[in-house]
C-alpha cells in the first residue's frame, strides 16, 4: 500500500512535469483574431499568420507568469526526483515527504502564474480583442495543476502512514 502511494505521488508527478513543460514552452495559451487572421500567444512569443515574434514590451504580468512557471517546473521535477530516490531507500525516509511538499509547491506556484495570466487575460485582452478563447496549452497548465497537488497529496499520505506504522521487531526466539 505504501509503494503504491508514493508510486501513484510519483506517476502523477511526472505526468504533471511534463504538462508544466509542455504548457511553459508552447504559444498556444490564447488564441484571438488580429487583423482578420488568427494569432496566437504564448508566454515567450506572439504568432501571426504563421509567423512568430518575441515579445517586445516587459510587463509585470508576463514576468510574473514566467517566474512562477518555470519556478513550478523546477519544484516539480525535484519531486520527482525525491519521489524516484526513495524507492531506492524504502519510502520510511524523509525524501518523500520532501517530495510530496515540493510538488504541493509545484502546484501552487503554477496556480499563481495561471491565477495572474487569466485576470489580466479577461480584464485587459477580453476588452480589446472581442474573439478570443484560452488555448490548448493553457488548458495542459491547469490539468498538470491537479496532477501536481495530486501527486503531493498522494506521497505525503504515503508518508504519513509509513510513520504511524509501528516498525516490525526482529525478536528470534532461541
Amino acid at each position: 500500500m505504501l509503494y503504491t502511494l508514493a508510486g501513484g505521488g510519483t506517476l502523477c508527478g511526472v505526468a504533471a512535469l511534463v504538462l508544466l513543460i509542455v504548457s511553459t514552452a508552447t504559444d498556444f495559451w490564447m488564441q484571438y483574431r488580429y487583423s482578420g487572421s488568427l494569432a496566437n500567444q504564448g508566454l515567450w512569443r506572439f504568432c501571426i499568420n504563421h509567423k512568430c515574434h518575441a515579445h517586445t514590451i516587459t510587463v509585470a504580468f508576463w514576468d510574473a507568469t514566467r517566474a512562477f512557471m518555470l519556478l513550478a517546473v523546477l519544484s516539480c521535477f525535484a519531486g520527482v526526483v525525491l519521489g524516484l530516490s526513495a524507492f531506492t531507500n524504502g519510502t520510511k525516509n524523509r525524501r518523500v515527504r520532501t517530495g510530496g511538499i515540493a510538488l504541493v509547491l509545484s502546484g501552487f506556484l503554477a496556480l499563481l502564474a495561471l491565477a495572474i495570466y487569466t485576470g489580466v487575460t479577461v480584464t485587459f485582452f477580453g476588452k480589446r480583442f472581442l474573439d478570443w478563447r484560452f488555448s490548448w496549452s493553457y488548458i495542459l497548465g491547469w490539468v498538470a495543476i491537479i496532477l501536481a497537488f495530486a501527486a503531493g497529496v498522494f506521497q505525503l499520505c504515503a508518508y504519513q502512514r509509513t510513520t504511524a506504522e509501528p516498525a516490525p521487531s526482529n525478536n528470534q526466539d532461541t
